[in-house]
């Protein structure tokens, strides 16, 4: 089982809390080009009732909501769920007294909800961490009322294609692992259509136009090092190892924005919006 998918991995240390999650937000809120917030976006894609039931799988540290609190219907119940106890106690703790909110560790792949029983099930950049994504999918499409939606944000295939490459330049090997943990069996803006079609009857895909221009290196060094397989390496090293590492990536990103004035990163971003019949 690959890092990506490998849940005791990803609950108690990739996700045990947000701080490798909110490295990599950082970057995005720094330094995005579209001025429009993105959770903000996401919510405007939401079609649903004055009085709807939501639930939200892998909420993290509850973003979505917090951004959006003062635009929740005063009709909606929504459930905040992960799988890590440890993002679900950061959401309620920022959210708990702020909202119709509900909170409860769950896996994606039993949903501990009757048939037919919601409006909206969220799905946002987590999808591609379920080992069964059938399972789960099914389980979506089960809980989901007749004409019930399914939001499921992901990543299209080239997205930060550059900081890939920054990845080779500071370590080929390192490079490659990332590549054989992030390739296989992806949920992405390219293949997602085709593994959603069989449980839901409409399927659509609204892109979120946006790219990062880079100014500071240490924001971009803290995502690099909050990266799956960069952060399995560092914890085998040696604490001086480590600031080796860490100083040479430091001195390799400073050197490109010192000679261009900022690094240029491509992202490819988006949401699904399926319908069940």
């Amino acid at each position: 089982m690959s890092k990506r998918t490998n849940q005791t991995y990803l609950r108690t240390e990739q996700y045990k809390d947000s701080s490798n999650l909110n490295a990599r937000a950082q970057l995005h809120a720094r330094f995005h080009t579209n001025p429009y917030n993105w959770f903000l976006w996401v919510f405007d894609q939401f079609q649903l009732p004055p009085q709807a039931s939501l639930l939200e799988l892998g909420c993290g540290p509850g973003g979505l909501w917090f951004d959006n609190l003062g635009r929740i219907p005063p009709g909606w119940k929504i459930t905040l769920s992960d799988f890590s106890p440890g993002m679900v106690e950061e959401s309620q703790r920022k959210l708990g007294a702020s909202g119709p909110f509900d909170f409860r560790v769950v896996d994606a792949q039993q949903i501990p909800f009757e048939d037919s029983s919601l409006d909206a099930v969220i799905a946002n950049h987590m999808l591609y961490h379920v080992p069964d994504r059938p399972k789960a999918l099914a389980e979506i499409q089960r809980v989901l009322k007749p004409g019930g939606h399914l939001y499921a944000a992901t990543n299209g295939q080239n997205n930060l294609h550059e900081i890939h490459e920054l990845m080779l330049e500071i370590d080929p090997d390192l490079e490659h692992r990332a590549r054989q943990t992030f390739g296989v069996s992806e949920f992405t803006l390219e293949n997602g259509t085709a593994q959603l079609a069989p449980y839901f009857s409409s399927v659509v895909i609204r892109p979120y136009p946006d790219d990062l221009v880079v100014t500071e290196a240490e924001p971009l060094i803290a995502y690099i090092l909050s990266m799956t397989t960069n952060a399995e390496v560092m914890a085998n090293l040696s604490p001086a190892d480590q600031q080796e590492k860490i100083n040479g990536t430091r001195r390799l990103v400073e050197d490109k924005i010192q000679k261009t004035g900022a690094i240029h990163i491509s992202k490819s971003v988006g949401l699904f919006v399926a319908t069940k019949g």
